[in-house]
């Protein structure tokens, strides 16, 4: 069984956090491992299966999937929120607390639910393929599914509290709003005309990579008593975040010539999910204009 072996106070340098050490998944890697390489394995299979096959509609379920990790993700910026007030958490500086008070257990629970929560949006990607929408499975989506989920594995395996609460409860904020543009977009054309800050969502997910780098860099300043790589690997990872998100917010919105008459508010939107709009975040849509004035029939969506 592991169990702690080192205490370095000066770093915060922890082998091994055995508060979780018998919740799900946290055992042992391999778990989370085998998911990620499922979901990988889905990725290259999924679109040959669904080769001649007519797309799945999915409205209903993806109405109640949208709402129910708007719920979630709710939840855990609350439980975060609440149990570090609770604790006296420091927005400068917090270094992790291994004892079994009752604030530090709530923040390690909810950031537990937090990483489970990144494996349930493996559904996003799921979803598109499903409904054939290949096109929005860019790098940017199976990057950012994949390594979250499996990174935050380590994370609440070695630091499932201090400082790692600050990250986890401004992206679960984010995602309310992203899972509530999601579900109202699921509804179809008639609530997605109304969807007009989608460009605000892409803006607020870059200012929250900026903020992360910010927070952390100010953290090694401070010499905060928490394990140094991960601040760097932090960073690091923030990086390709803010390059891939500007990169898409550049080719979505400043390159592309504003031809939005058709199809406004369904355009994707990339946080790694955009599964309840209409069009792809290249600029282009997935459904293909007329010809002649005639809709082709052919493989039209099946209903749930």
């Amino acid at each position: 069984m592991w169990i702690i072996l080192r205490d370095h106070s000066k770093d915060g340098t922890h082998i091994y956090h055995k508060r979780v050490e018998k919740w799900p998944l946290m055992d042992s890697p391999l778990p989370t491992l085998a998911i990620s390489s499922s979901y990988l394995l889905f990725l290259w299979l999924g679109p040959k299966y669904m080769q001649g096959r007519e797309p799945l509609q999915l409205r209903k379920t993806l109405i109640l999937y949208n709402f129910s990790m708007l719920v979630l993700n709710f939840f855990i910026f609350k439980e975060l929120f609440l149990a570090a007030r609770a604790a006296n958490y420091s927005y400068i500086c917090q270094p992790v607390d291994y004892s079994d008070d009752p604030n530090e257990v709530r923040v390690a629970a909810a950031l537990w639910w937090y990483f489970i929560s990144k494996g349930v949006e493996y559904l996003d990607t799921v979803f598109f393929i499903l409904r054939k929408k290949f096109s929005q499975i860019s790098f940017l989506h199976v990057y950012h599914h994949c390594t979250m989920f499996t990174l935050w594995w380590i994370g609440i395996k070695w630091v499932a509290g201090g400082q790692s609460f600050f990250g986890a409860h401004m992206n679960a904020a984010i995602h309310v709003l992203m899972y509530l543009y999601y579900g109202l977009a699921a509804f179809g054309p008639k609530i997605q005309k109304y969807l007009w800050w989608k460009k605000y969502l892409t803006i607020i997910q870059m200012i929250q990579f900026h903020v992360t780098i910010g927070h952390t860099a100010l953290s090694l300043y401070s010499d905060c008593p928490f394990p140094k790589w991960m601040h760097w690997c932090l960073i690091g990872y923030a990086l390709t975040f803010i390059i891939l998100f500007g990169n898409f917010y550049y080719q979505t919105y400043r390159r592309q010539p504003r031809r939005e008459t058709t199809a406004k508010p369904g355009k994707a939107l990339h946080n790694g999910a955009a599964n309840g709009a209409l069009s792809s975040s290249n600029g282009k849509t997935d459904e293909k204009p007329a010809e002649s004035g005639r809709r082709k029939r052919k493989g039209r969506a099946k209903r749930d």
